[in-house]
């Protein structure tokens, strides 16, 4: 095959720049296509759960099931806001989940945070053992420590101490992953910012804290997520006590003996998904500024 110049380069049977952009373009829309089938996918629960929590009773049960709500009401949702299946108002609950869920955060993050900067920035005996230990207990499934962990707590007076529980189950996911971004800093600035005068907790504020900040969020959102939606020590350490229940203890409540009202259920569980959206979009926004602050200015 002969070879034509065109522009002082020599052009031997290759595509031209329209096919291969053309490919391009095409390559790219099926990608995206295969992406937007992949989300539906896994959106397509969480759409059919807000579109039952606004159809009646008799479009739930319906032999031909439709997509999205005929004739829609918001019955299911005063149903939940009234609370009269369990005799209190949904918010009692909506304020137990945040106020337990929000204390394990706080309480994890501050406590990984501090272990993780010893771990990973210090050297001391048995700091390899240490890792080891909280790696196995984060490999021992949660609900076979349920009944000693009940029995110490019923002996301690502690049986309203789910926050303590949810921190302790946090603890090592934090510790593990702020353990890497602290070890990750560069001991440099802080030898810097030493030299230039800055104290310990100068240091501490303005330069290790804003680099472990985008881990100190994930773990955090972590922390909620298994705070917020945890259900068998709830339902074991509280009992019978329902002025203290949390949100998942409220919904199975709508379980009956002989019936099940499905539409309560979907409205409760499309209101329990707002505070772990608004969280994430929250911290989301602190991901993303974090990655660089700190890193600049000291």
């Amino acid at each position: 095959m002969t070879s034509v110049p065109v522009s002082g380069r020599a052009v031997s049977g290759r595509p031209g720049r329209g096919i291969r952009r053309f490919r391009r373009t095409s390559r790219k829309a099926v990608l995206n296509l295969l992406g937007l089938l992949v989300a539906l996918f896994a959106l397509f629960p969480v759409l059919w759960m807000i579109s039952t929590s606004f159809k009646p009773a008799t479009e739930i049960y319906s032999l031909t099931p439709q997509p999205l709500p005929l004739h829609p009401t918001l019955a299911n949702f005063q149903a939940v806001f009234s609370g009269s299946v369990i005799g209190l108002p949904y918010w009692n609950f909506l304020k137990n989940s945040l106020f337990i869920t929000l204390t394990a955060v706080v309480l994890s993050s501050l406590i990984g945070l501090l272990a993780a900067i010893a771990l990973g920035r210090f050297k001391f005996r048995f700091r390899t053992t240490y890792l080891i230990v909280l790696l196995i207990v984060q490999l021992l499934p949660q609900q076979a420590l349920v009944v000693s962990l009940f029995i110490d707590f019923r002996k301690a007076n502690l049986l309203d101490g789910l926050i303590l529980v949810y921190t302790a189950f946090a603890l090592p996911v934090t510790i593990w992953m702020l353990r890497n971004f602290a070890a990750t800093v560069p001991k440099e600035l802080e030898e810097a910012a030493a030299i230039d005068g800055a104290g310990a907790w100068t240091r501490f504020w303005r330069i290790l804290l804003p680099l472990i900040s985008p881990g100190l969020v994930s773990t955090s959102v972590f922390a909620f997520i298994f705070a917020y939606n945890e259900f068998v020590f709830a339902l074991t350490f509280l009992g019978t006590d329902t002025a203290k229940f949390t949100l998942p203890l409220y919904v199975q409540y709508f379980y009956g003996q002989n019936s099940t009202n499905w539409g309560a259920i979907m409205a409760s569980s499309t209101l329990f998904t707002i505070p772990v959206l608004a969280f994430f979009l929250f911290t989301q926004r602190r991901l993303a500024s974090g990655l660089v602050a700190g890193a600049v200015k000291g």
